[in-house]
């Protein structure tokens, strides 16, 4: 390996890296939907509320990193079943018959929306149907998936519940090159509150920003930011991701799940229209 390469390999997944947490509505007769299920933080946190007994709907277009998904909640024993459910986010019959296979599995109360995507390029050179997909997969599903949800929520026998958004640290600030990427994370910070406003204390919406999360969609980020830059990879991840950090130190898929296990459990009843923002000092600190 050159100096200027680094080893991105994404961690093992095992049962000690998982929150595992006492709650009433964690058990089998509670589903919860997670999209991008398939790889990454989206198949992490499927796999970590399948850890807390709960039965989860992975929806994803990669029937084959679904299959991978249900292997690894195998394989740390969770105590939940984790359901393949292929779906096109793009596609808005698919995403209402994610929320009914949900819906008809159990009593819905959780939706983890993680499914997301990236482009590197300058706003005058992006692709305004990159700009259109990233839009489409990153804030108009999630706006979608939660309007089919609520009602299923609500009816409940408590009214109980929470749709966690994911955001990130370009849902606080910008930065170069990513303009579709932080149009869609700062308005999925609008939908959270939308949803706290409206869900009567009981149905709560909070997002979740992180940094820099060691997934597939990141190794290639890294790879893009490169070549827009023209600078090696190690400088990517130096200067241009952990440049601005405290923690010095890449995220693991799994400690990003335990956000959202946290954020659904009854330890986060007054976390609603809020963002855990555990961001190594990315936005809160400067040079």
């Amino acid at each position: 390996m050159s100096p200027d390469e680094f080893d991105l390999a994404e961690p093992t997944l095992t049962s000690d890296d998982l929150l595992v947490l006492e709650d009433p509505h964690f058990g089998p007769e509670t589903t919860a939907v997670v999209t991008g299920a398939a790889s990454g933080i989206g198949q992490a946190t499927a796999v970590a509320l399948a850890a807390n007994g709960l039965s989860v709907i992975g929806a994803d277009i990669d029937d084959a990193g679904l299959q991978e998904t249900i292997d690894i909640a195998d394989d740390v024993d969770a105590s939940g079943e984790v359901y393949s459910v292929p779906t096109d986010l793009t596609d808005d019959a698919d995403v209402e018959t994610m929320i009914d296979i949900a819906a008809e599995e159990g009593e819905l109360r959780y939706v983890a929306n993680i499914a997301g995507m990236q482009h590197i390029a300058s706003l005058p050179k992006f692709p305004i149907e990159k700009y259109d997909l990233l839009l489409d997969i990153m804030l108009r599903a999630p706006f979608l998936t939660a309007k089919h949800a609520m009602a299923h929520v609500r009816d409940t026998d408590d009214g109980v519940g929470a749709i966690g958004n994911m955001s990130s640290v370009h849902g606080h600030y910008a930065t170069q090159d990513k303009p579709a990427y932080i149009t869609a994370k700062h308005g999925l910070k609008g939908l959270t509150r939308a949803i706290a406003a409206e869900g009567e204390g009981t149905l709560r919406g909070f997002s979740v920003s992180v940094g820099y999360v060691l997934t597939p969609l990141m190794v290639n980020q890294i790879e893009d930011t490169a070549t827009e830059r023209g600078i090696s990879e190690r400088e990517v991840v130096e200067d241009v991701m952990l440049g601005q950090a405290r923690t010095k130190e890449l995220m693991t898929p799994a400690e990003v799940a335990n956000l959202f296990v946290f954020g659904f459990s009854r330890h986060s009843k007054h976390l609603n229209g809020g963002d855990l923002l555990w961001d190594g000092g990315y936005t809160t600190t400067y040079e």
